[in-house]
């Protein structure tokens, strides 16, 4: 049988799309790298620099700087002067210095690359089923999730998010007792507890690794009004506990999601109140392939999030997208609460669900 003749401006289109995606990993090592030596922040308001004058600034090597640069020029990162100047505008500093202040900040999610050991695994699970827990995968996947959702947390979850909720401000204010479910590294915790000092905050997580550093950041803010526990939203009190529960971004991460949410019914007040949030998406894939950054959600899915969920015989494996509104509306309401309002402020990736009994 003749093959078929293969159209060549096709193939050539085909090709240079899957080339692209090596281009983007060799990118996203310049990205981490720049990040990690804090070349981003050492260009941040210098106007055009040479590699030179980068290079008296940060101590580093100028001829590794020139080709560092110049490759971030090509990826469009940098603007390009004449005299090898480069330049980090302020929209790129947004983007990829300014961790503090700015909700666009992205750089964090280039910490690392995955490590071979780890892919080796991966590659296990797709031929046992059983995939690997955010314990499993180390610190760098708690490091690297941290500084991917702090900057919106860090600016957005007191101003904003909170007062949209009925009464939960107030609460806090007065005193209460809350708790952050899968608080990973701490930054929502930490942000609460800092606000309301008044209120007593519990934060659970299995994983070892990022409950060593929310501990490592209670501690160097001196907060007193915080108790961690190295364990999973099944292991919450049996009897009800919590005026206020937050789960960020780790319902569609869990083995059993929905014995955690029976788990939250159980241990909220009559009158508490539990805040999801969870990934922007819908439950028709044709709908999600409008979302140009759909392939790298399905990406962290294989690699963490359907992994984790996973990661024991029997699990849900709800993965990144899994949890869209009407499976959560869904899920708490089997779990026993009633009352469900879906917010949307605006984070380009997560809705929000104020939930109560």
């Amino acid at each position: 049988m003749q093959a078929e003749e293969l159209d060549p401006e096709v193939l050539k289109r085909y090709a240079f799309t899957v080339w692209s995606y090596k281009q983007g990993e060799m990118v996203s090592l310049m990205i981490h790298i720049g990040d990690r030596l804090g070349l981003y922040q050492a260009l941040r308001g210098e106007g055009p620099m040479t590699a030179r004058a980068l290079a008296g600034k940060t101590g580093l090597q100028e001829r590794w700087l020139l080709e560092w640069l110049k490759g971030q020029a090509a990826a469009r990162l940098l603007n390009y002067h004449d005299g090898d100047r480069f330049e980090l505008t302020d929209i790129g500093a947004a983007v990829l210095a300014d961790e503090l202040e700015s909700t666009a900040f992205a750089a964090g999610a280039f910490s690392g690359q995955t490590p071979p050991e780890t892919v080796d695994k991966l590659v296990d699970a797709f031929k046992t089923g059983i995939g690997l827990s955010y314990e499993d995968l180390g610190p760098n996947a708690a490091h690297r999730t941290e500084r991917m959702l702090g900057p919106w947390t860090r600016r957005e979850l007191i101003p904003n998010i909170l007062p949209a909720l009925d009464g939960v401000v107030e609460k806090l204010s007065k005193g209460a007792v809350a708790a952050d479910v899968g608080c990973g590294g701490g930054i929502a915790l930490t942000t609460m507890a800092q606000a309301f000092p008044k209120t007593q905050f519990h934060g659970y997580d299995p994983s070892r690794h990022a409950i060593e550093r929310c501990r490592e950041k209670v501690t160097s803010l001196g907060l007193t009004n915080v108790e961690l526990h190295v364990a999973g939203g099944e292991a919450l009190p049996a009897t009800p506990t919590f005026d206020f529960l937050i789960t960020f971004d780790c319902i569609h991460d869990m083995t059993q999601p929905g014995k955690v949410i029976e788990s939250i019914r159980g241990c909220m007040q009559e009158d508490g109140t539990w805040l999801i949030k969870d990934i922007r998406s819908a439950a028709d894939f044709k709908e999600n392939m409008r979302n140009p950054l759909l392939a790298m959600f399905y990406g962290f899915s294989v690699s963490a999030c359907m992994s984790s969920a996973l990661s024991e015989p029997g699990g849900a494996g709800l993965g990144t997208l899994g949890f869209n509104p009407q499976v959560a509306r869904d899920m708490v309401t089997a779990g026993g609460f009633s009352r469900f309002v879906e917010h949307d402020f605006a984070d380009p990736s997560n809705l929000y669900y104020e939930v109560r009994p």
